[in-house]
């Protein structure tokens, strides 16, 4: 299994925006992310120095959201979605694409359900629970769109 370090996230990502601003092709991979970073323009001043990226700390009490953990939760739920792992994932979150009318929203609400997915996991020391997580999904799906 494929474990980047944090560095190479972040060099990645960078990496990913300068090809973009070049145009330069892009690797599957790259232009996957690349659909998420043009989603958040907000972010482009970040990936844009690679050495300021590195060294960058985000911590909750900063209030700041770290770029690159965002950045890749979609790229994750990118890639269930594509594989369909867990099993189910994609349709839940189609689901809640087409209830929100947007696939950049739906994915919003699938990083809550992931974040919690995993803090229970670490929280139980059990692995984590797919089924519970695309029932979340599920849920967010089922309400009202003012309910959210």
């Amino acid at each position: 299994m494929f474990q980047p370090s944090q560095h190479d996230v972040r060099r990645f990502f960078c990496g990913t925006l300068a090809r973009q601003q070049a145009g330069l092709p892009l690797d599957p991979m790259q232009a996957a992310a690349a659909r998420w970073i043009d989603e958040h323009p907000e972010y482009h001043a970040d990936l844009a120095d690679e050495a300021t990226a590195l060294a960058a700390v985000y911590t909750v009490e900063d209030g700041r959201t770290n770029p690159f953990l965002h950045l890749s939760m979609h790229l994750s739920i990118t890639e269930q979605c594509s594989i369909d792992q867990p099993s189910g994932i994609r349709q839940a979150v189609e689901l809640l694409a087409a209830r929100r009318s947007s696939l950049h929203a739906a994915h919003h609400e699938v990083m809550e359900c992931l974040g919690e997915m995993i803090w229970a996991s670490q929280r139980s020391g059990l692995p984590p629970d797919g089924q519970a997580y695309i029932e979340a999904v599920r849920q967010r799906a089922t309400r009202l769109a003012s309910a959210t």
